[in-house]
């Protein structure tokens, strides 16, 4: 069992419900950081809750509603710490985990539908990251590139 954030903005919330439910029903205690209704909230808001609740350590991992994913995508990699994936197929959703230790998923309401939904939530909760160092060496760099994103300088190749 894992204790699992979830939140959604007004486009995300027709699926919010699914999402916990699911995980409840999964056996996993579900934090609800809101939306709580269908009016209009911007989804960085409810993201940063989500994403501060991983990082204390309320949470295991967390679940982002909102229309396509994409922005609480955005949002939450803003965050350092955080690594989040868009996850609308099976193999993404576990992928993610086992080879770059994300730590949230984003799904879109206007994207996927009820029953795809829970398929990728098992996917997404029953990975664990791999202990192969290749994707351990991986994921030490891109905290790096957190820890250094201010003083981070393109190369004529990059």
């Amino acid at each position: 069992m894992m204790r699992i954030g979830v939140g959604g903005d007004h486009a995300g919330f027709p699926l919010k419900d699914t999402v916990v439910n699911a995980l409840k029903s999964m056996g996993h205690e579900v934090i609800d950081y809101g939306s709580y209704d269908p009016d209009p909230v911007d989804f960085p808001d409810i993201t940063r809750s989500v994403c501060a609740g991983v990082l204390s350590g309320e949470v295991d991992r967390a679940v982002m509603v909102c229309g396509t994913g994409v922005g609480a995508c955005i949002a939450a990699n803003k965050i350092p710490g955080i690594r989040a994936s868009v996850c609308h197929d099976i193999y993404s959703a576990h992928q993610c985990v086992e080879h770059d230790d994300v730590n949230v998923m984003c799904v879109g309401a206007q994207i996927i539908g009820p029953v795809l939904l829970v398929e990728l939530l098992e996917g997404f909760l029953k990975a664990e990251f791999s202990t192969d160092e290749e994707f351990r060496r991986r994921v030490r760099k891109l905290h790096e590139m957190e820890l250094h994103h201010y003083s981070f300088k393109p190369t004529a190749s990059e």
